[in-house]
Parts: C-alpha cells; structure tokens; sequence
C-alpha cells in the first residue's frame, strides 16, 4: 500500500502529540496515511514495552493510520547505517509523498536523533545503489517529496499551520489512548512531565495559541526548509485583523 504521508516519531506518543490533528485531517480528506514509531519507549518512567504497544495499537486505529516500530534501543537511537536502512525500508515499502519528522532543536536527545536519522533516511531512500529488501525482494529507490517538520517542546516559528478545529476531539482521543504516560489519580508510577495534570491544559492552550494566530479553535505549527508555493493568496487562512 502507498501512502501519502508518513509521520515519524521517537517514541510512541510523539507523533499524536505533535501532529496527531494533522493525521486525522489527512485520513478524513481521504489520504492514507502512517505512524513509524522509532524506538518502544522502554525507557519511559511509565507503562512498559507490553502496554505501549497495545496503547500504540489503539491510537492508530482512532486515527485511521497503519503503524509499524522499527525497535531502535530507546535512548540508543544512533545515526548509523544499520538503523539508517531501517527506516529506509519503511520508507520504500510505504513510498509516502510526505514524511513529517522532529524538529532538530529539541530538549529530548532522541527527538534530535530521530530528526538526524529520518533527514539521512529520506536522502539516501533514493539512492539505487543502496539496498534494502523486503520479504526477500530487493526495493526499488523512494524519496519522498519533502519533508516537514512538528513541534515537540521548544517552540520555533512555523512556516505554516495547520486548522485542525475539526478533528480536534479525534486527536485528543488518540493521544488519551496513551493513558500509562498521562495523569492518572490511581496510578503509583512516579510523576513525569507528561502525567501532571496540568499537561493536558498545556496540550490544549498551544492549539488554541496556534489556531488563533490563523482565527480558528485550533492549529498545529510545521516548519519547512524549503520555501512553500501557493496557488491564490486568497486562500490564505490568515488572522483577521
């Protein structure tokens, strides 16, 4: 199956976090759509490999998405030629049109390693001389169009946003589908980042920040290294003054 864009992340959660409303427009337009999941998140303080599969699982479901893990050691994610050509032969057995990745200026290192490992993966996807096989059969070279990049903790200005007021509960859904990582009064795992409960609100408060910059509920930012063509300028969602 060919996709139209697939969304890579460190670990589990990351991709419906960053641009999980994105996901859920695109399948709704009638794209296809996939997650890649770098590494299990076995070093997360919460859940194990066994339960954020499962998690992993349901959320790809909610939001229409095929969704394969590539099992790099978590925190152990090298930018070498073996895991290189992992994430190759996901991107030759999808042939997305679009990847979306991390942004390389990030607080977690693997967010930083996955953005280096996919930016290396989408080059070198589309070199012949470099062979990966699938099934036993060799792959013919895929590099997709571009790339773009989400947003994950610091903050950059984006190249664009994306109005996803329409799927908003949808992409909420599937990030509650991670329930081991986020706030749970019962739970007697040690307190992270993401489980405070005032994690939720701040997931929320930057959608509604984005989506206002383009006078709508809610947005998710993207930055793009190439400059970006358009059609009819009127089109533009712009904030109205």
């Amino acid at each position: 199956m060919q996709l139209d864009i697939l969304a890579v992340g460190a670990h589990p959660d990351d991709v419906e976090l960053c641009c999980g409303g994105t996901l859920a427009k695109m399948v709704k337009n009638g794209h296809k759509v996939g997650i890649v999941d770098v590494t299990q998140g076995e070093l997360g303080t919460r859940g194990t490999t066994g339960i954020r599969r499962k998690e992993a699982a349901v959320a790809a479901r909610i939001l229409g998405c095929v969704r394969e893990n590539l099992r790099i050691p978590d925190g152990g994610i090298d930018v070498n030629s073996a895991n290189i050509k992992k994430l190759i032969t996901v991107i030759r057995k999808y042939r997305p049109r679009m990847i979306i990745i991390p942004h390389w200026h990030e607080r977690h290192p693997d967010h930083v390693h996955t953005h280096l490992l996919c930016k290396e993966a989408w080059f070198y996807s589309g070199l012949r001389k470099i062979s990966t096989t699938l099934n036993s059969a060799r792959q013919a070279p895929w590099r997709p169009d571009s790339y773009i990049h989400y947003m994950q903790w610091y903050e950059f200005t984006p190249s664009f946003i994306v109005d996803i007021t329409d799927v908003y509960e949808l992409r909420q859904k599937a990030v509650r589908a991670h329930k081991s990582q986020f706030h749970n009064p019962s739970s007697k795992e040690p307190v992270t980042k993401l489980s405070e409960e005032s994690f939720m609100d701040f997931v929320e408060t930057r959608a509604k920040s984005y989506g206002f910059k383009i006078g709508v509920t809610y947005g998710e930012p993207f930055y793009s290294v190439e400059s970006i063509g358009i059609d009819d300028p009127l089109k533009l969602r712009l904030f109205r003054g």
